[in-house]
């Protein structure tokens, strides 16, 4: 699973590969997209928590429906991708292939909810969601919306 997945996101990859490709290996490539920021909003802050860590799986298996051994694979490879990236662009610009408006926006929630899984708001990470959002196409007001609406959550 670990190779396929490399080789999924794999820079060598034509775009006429892409065009190409099974609509599973295009669904792998925003699966491993939509990880990589959520790990590189986790890390932001210079402390990715266990936490963060379960948080991050959790919402890969329920909006992927993926088992834990495709998951774990799926977070490593991320995580080695987030490494190598030099910007969030270059995941978010393959979310901004096929993601709808609504599915950016529970996107940005689910990247708050991993902003306030520590109880507080850090700099960097208010910086970096501010970056991601607007290379996900989301207007200011969206990015603060889904802030709140995550704000409101935890307060109950």
């Amino acid at each position: 699973m670990f190779e396929y997945l490399k080789k999924v996101l794999s820079p060598e990859q034509s775009s006429a590969e892409l065009a190409t490709n099974s609509s599973n290996t295009r669904s792998k490539r925003y699966q491993i997209a939509t990880a990589a920021l959520l790990i590189e909003i986790a890390k932001a802050d210079g402390n990715f928590s266990d936490d963060e860590r379960k948080r991050i799986i959790n919402f890969m298996k329920n909006d992927y429906n993926l088992d834990d051994e495709c998951v774990n694979d799926l977070i490593e490879l991320s995580e080695h991708r987030v490494e190598e990236s030099i910007s969030v662009y270059e995941f978010s610009s393959i979310l901004n292939e096929t993601f709808s408006r609504a599915e950016k926006l529970e996107l940005m929630k689910n990247l708050w909810r991993i902003i306030y899984e520590d109880g507080k708001l850090d700099s960097h990470e208010d910086q970096l969601i501010k970056i991601i959002g607007s290379t996900l196409n989301l207007e200011h007001k969206d990015i603060i919306g889904a802030k709140l609406l995550v704000k409101q959550e935890l307060e109950k």
